[in-house]
């Protein structure tokens, strides 16, 4: 189906960073959750580019911040994915929902531990009801993908740490029954193995 010209006009606004222009159409009548050919949303083509601006003009405009494309990103779990903390923060206090997950069932937590976001990690960890042990299709809780993914440098015993800090479950094995701790004595991550040595010691 043919996308209206007067979308695709304020499609091709936001992409531009013509904050000006979006904002007329909004004011025009534009839907504010109007979505591009492959299902992306204003605000998660803003989010994608880091527009600060433009995302703050889309969500006073009730723009969702939850609103799928066709490959199952979010505005939310975008910002999580890509470390833009400032975002994070605006969507969080905008009705960012714990129970929509990407493609592989996952949390904007889960790839934030992944690509070493610290401060997003720290502010998702730390909020209210955020699923910090929620397990994605891979059979990996954010702990697990922070591990087996990470490099075992400074800023992944960091956001381990945050996570231990934040009361996550240690214990969880993956699909093969491995725990994170397993995984990081066979990785030599020996930073990353104390840490959690002393969680799985201090739940017991």
């Amino acid at each position: 189906m043919k996308t209206p010209s007067a979308q695709v006009s304020i499609i091709d606004a936001v992409k531009n960073k013509q904050v000006e222009a979006v904002a007329a159409a909004l004011e025009k009548g534009a839907p504010v959750n109007t979505q591009d050919e492959d299902g992306k949303s204003l605000l998660l083509l803003a989010t994608q580019t880091n527009q600060l601006k433009m995302v703050q003009l889309l969500v006073a405009h009730g723009a969702d911040v939850n609103q799928q494309d066709n490959i199952q990103d979010s505005p939310f779990l975008y910002a999580g994915a890509a470390g833009y903390t400032d975002l994070v923060k605006l969507f969080l206090a905008n009705g960012a929902r714990f129970d929509v997950f990407n493609r592989y069932h996952g949390t904007a937590l889960i790839p934030a531990c992944e690509r070493g976001h610290i401060s997003v990690v720290k502010v998702l960890a730390h909020t209210p009801g955020f699923p910090i042990d929620h397990v994605n299709r891979l059979g990996w809780t954010a702990l697990m993908e922070a591990v087996v993914l990470g490099d075992g440098s400074k800023i992944y015993v960091t956001i381990v740490q945050t996570l231990v800090d934040a009361g996550c479950n240690v214990n969880i094995p993956d699909n093969d029954g491995v725990t994170a701790l397993q995984h990081a004595k066979k990785r030599n991550f020996s930073a990353i193995a104390e840490v959690l040595e002393k969680a799985k010691h201090s739940t017991k």
